[in-house]
Formats: C-alpha cells, structure tokens, sequence
C-alpha cells in the first residue's frame, strides 16, 4: 500500500507551481510565455483539488472530476490563445504583449 503525503507538503509544492506561474504571467513578455505560465497555475490548481478531495472528501474521485474539468478547459484555453497569438504574428510579425495595442480604441 502507498503511503500518503501530508497534506501540508502537497500545499507547498503546489503553492511554488502557482507562484512560479504568477511570476511567469507577470514579468513575460512573449504571449507563448504568458500561456505556458497560466497553464501551471492551472496545473497548481489541479494538483490542490486532488489533495484535498483525499484529505477532506468522503468520495476523492470528486476532486479528480473537477481536475478533469480544468484541464478541459485548460485546453481549449490553450487552442484559442496559440490561435489568437498565431494571428497576430501574422499582422504584425511580432509577439511581444508590450507592442500590441490591437484592442485599444
């Protein structure tokens, strides 16, 4: 049988993952970056539903559920934002969020 991992250690790894990712999002420039940084806060996320749904559910599958859920959504997340970014390189041959001002009035 394995044995579980305190809960306290599974919090702190998936504290660092997300706040690797907030730093990523934050100090990127390049929109692929930004992406990939959202992507492991979602995966923090992900790994904190699953945590707690062993700790504190009576059933876990639901935390592995809701963790379906978001990766779900997570990808097409992904698929629109690298179609979004694709577009842009396109018009402008350039991703860098600083230069873009498409959506300004």
């Amino acid at each position: 049988m394995i044995e579980a991992i305190p809960l306290d250690h599974v919090v702190l790894v998936a504290t660092a993952l997300f706040g690797i990712g907030l730093y990523g999002v934050l100090s990127r420039r390049n929109a692929v970056a930004i992406l990939m940084a959202i992507e492991l806060m979602l995966n923090a996320v992900n790994i904190n539903f699953i945590a707690f749904s062993m700790y504190v559910s009576p059933d876990p599958t639901v935390g592995q559920i809701i963790a379906i859920f978001v990766i779900t959504v997570a990808a097409a997340e992904v698929a629109l934002g690298l179609a979004i970014v694709l577009q842009i390189y396109r018009n402008k041959s350039n991703i860098n969020v600083d230069d873009l001002d498409l959506l300004r009035w």
